[in-house]
């Protein structure tokens, strides 16, 4: 009876996707300390965006951008919405 040889590059490639999908997971899951909403209001719209990350410079600037995107057409606009005044909650 022939002996069934092992396929190691596709355990090595299930292994390596095994590895990269866990190491996602815990730097988008397990570094996230910071959480905050920003709500902007930009040429009579008000919008509210709700972000997470390790710092608080990164969770603010991320909100802002979610909150502006949908009120924004172009650079010029985001920009101006960017630095609009802004109420920001920390959760």
């Amino acid at each position: 009876m022939a002996k069934k040889k092992t396929k190691w590059p596709v355990i090595a490639g299930i292994a390596f996707i095994v590895i990269f999908i866990a190491a996602m997971a815990y730097s988008t899951l397990g570094n996230t300390q910071q959480r905050c909403e920003v709500c902007i209001t930009y040429k009579g719209q008000t919008n509210c965006g709700s972000s997470a990350s390790a710092s608080k410079e990164q969770a603010e600037r991320a909100a802002t951008d979610i909150a502006c995107n949908s009120m924004t057409h172009g650079m010029t606009e985001l920009v101006q919405c960017q630095n609009a005044e802004r109420k920001v909650t920390w959760k």
